[in-house]
Order: C-alpha cells, then structure tokens, then sequence
C-alpha cells in the first residue's frame, strides 16, 4: 500500500512541476514580446502633446468631432476625433462600422504622419452606447464626459 502512496505523491509532484514549467514559460515569453504588441489606445490630446514617430502603429480613440465627417471618392473619409483637450484629423479608405456617426466614441488604428491620423482600421461599437472605458475615463479627465441620455458631467 505504501508503494501506491509513494507513486501518487511522485505524479503529483511531476504534474505540479511541470504546471510550473508551464506558467514561467509563458510569462517569459511576455517578457519579451515587443513593446508594441499591447495595443491599448492614445488619446488625441496624448498624441498631440508628444507625437508618435510616422512608422509607430497605434489606435487613437475619443469622439467623432461634431461636423468633421467628409466622405470623399468611393469609400474614402475622413473625419476628426476629439477628447475635448485636442482633435486630431482622421483619413480611412474602407467600409465603416454601421454605426459610426458624430459624437460618438470611435477607435482607429493607423499611423500617425504629418499632422494626421491615416487609419487602417476604424474598430465597431457593441451598440449606440458603447464606449471603451479609457475613452470614458479620458473623457471624465477633460471634464467634457456626457452619460448616455444625461446631461453633462464635470469634475
């Protein structure tokens, strides 16, 4: 009987080993994955403050600016996104979301390249009210946050 003793504790302490192996693998492969593949996303008022170098690939993300969307040949537009601090112009060739409109809250990922936003993606709302947390939080932080079907909130 202690020999079944002995052999359950022996695979046990291999499989928790090996658990082990496992996890300090993974996070030594986060370690080192380029900076750049965390996309999370810059406000207009981050990218205006210290902008990005032309070959750096990133999503901006606040409002669609009041007003700002021009559509121009086959599926070219362009448009601004402001937090209420900066707006920034934004240029996309391609299909756009169902619904994207003005002011409402948008991410774009793209380059950043003479005082422009190229996007090469423009990424969908779950519904009219959606809005990604960073926008809400950066929103808050101007001052210029509207709750859905309120009025506005301020600091």
């Amino acid at each position: 009987m202690s020999g079944l003793k002995n052999l359950k504790k022996r695979r046990r302490i291999q499989v928790m080993s090996i658990a082990g192996v496992c996890v300090a693998l993974v996070l030594v492969l986060l370690a080192l994955l380029p900076k750049d593949s965390f996309q999370f996303f810059r406000s207009p008022s981050e990218v205006a403050e210290a902008p990005p170098p032309p070959a750096e690939r990133f999503r901006i993300g606040g409002l669609v600016a009041q007003g700002s969307i021009v559509r121009g040949q086959g599926e070219q537009i362009s448009f601004a996104v402001t937090d209420g601090g900066a707006t920034i112009p934004v240029v996309y060739s391609g299909i756009l979301p169902d619904l994207f409109s003005e002011n409402e809250g948008v991410v774009a990922q793209g380059h950043y390249v003479n005082g422009r936003f190229e996007a090469v993606e423009i990424l969908a709302k779950h519904d009219e009210t959606y809005m990604p947390k960073e926008v809400i939080d950066a929103l808050k932080a101007q001052g210029t946050y509207v709750a859905p079907d309120a009025a506005a909130m301020t600091n």
